[in-house]
């Protein structure tokens, strides 16, 4: 089989953060040859503050996971040429995903929730998830995290007035079926499968997904003959608008070069 070398990036962003965080990283890699796109989740498709005003918003709180990854499935057989996927948190989960099912040309899984089988009860990590959860509140609305919420699972150690302007630019609302179905069979990976190349990257102060989590969530794929790496910087959730984000997008890029042309299926 010929090798791939995609030029193509689908981004995913994660839960309770606008697409529109993937902006300055879709101009990063343009620059860099690549096409790119940011689509949002559905029922997402407008700015922060125009979310915010929806919620509770009973359609973006109907959302499931299956139906989160077979959009992207869509978007991504509706390329040219199966593209490069770069996820941030659930959206690295559905970039695994649909690496498992061969959609993916080469897959960065940046501070990802892990599929399903791998947890971790470091305290950060429990604090952070419990209020997006939702356990015994109504599945039927959707989650905003409050400022409070949002200090500490996305912007924990950034000034005061930086964790201001994010959470004005970027949280909205979210499913908290969604959430919860990241722990169910929805999330499920074969882990043995051939698979293209993937890179974890991982955040040291990250309170949401936590170092660790990333580390198990890259040791639990072992086909042989794949590629898979994993990078840690010190970062905390909100690493795609941390200032320094420049960094890791150009680790991701020499990362892309050496490793997009690996065929092994």
């Amino acid at each position: 089989m010929p090798t791939e070398n995609s030029r193509t990036i689908l981004f995913i962003t994660g839960a309770f953060v606008s697409h529109t965080i993937w902006d300055e990283w879709k101009i990063f890699f343009e620059s860099k040859g690549y096409t790119t796109l940011a689509p949002s989740w559905p029922y997402k498709d407008a700015c922060a503050e125009i979310l915010r005003s929806r919620h509770p918003d009973p359609e973006v709180a109907s959302m499931r996971l299956a139906q989160l990854v077979e959009h992207f499935k869509n978007v991504a057989i509706s390329l040219p040429e199966k593209p490069i996927i770069i996820g941030h948190s659930i959206g690295g989960l559905v970039a695994q995903i649909l690496n498992n099912r061969g959609l993916a040309s080469a897959v960065v899984a940046i501070h990802s929730v892990p599929p399903q089988g791998i947890f971790t009860f470091k305290l950060s990590f429990l604090i952070a998830g419990w209020g997006p959860l939702g356990l015994f509140t109504s599945a039927q609305k959707t989650f905003l995290m409050n400022f409070r919420q949002w200090q500490y699972a996305f912007t924990n150690g950034m000034p005061l007035e930086w964790q201001e302007k994010g959470y004005e630019q970027f949280a909205i609302p979210e499913s908290k079926r969604i959430v919860r179905d990241t722990t169910t069979s929805a999330a499920k990976v074969d882990f043995g499968k051939p698979h293209r190349p993937m890179l974890f990257v991982a955040g040291s102060t990250d309170h949401t997904i936590p170092a660790s989590l990333n580390k198990s969530n890259y040791t639990k794929y072992t086909h042989a003959d794949s590629v898979r790496d994993y990078a840690e910087f010190e970062r905390n959730h909100f690493v795609l608008g941390q200032p320094g984000w420049q960094e890791i997008a150009l680790y991701i890029d020499q990362w892309l070069q050496k490793n997009n042309r690996k065929t092994i299926y």
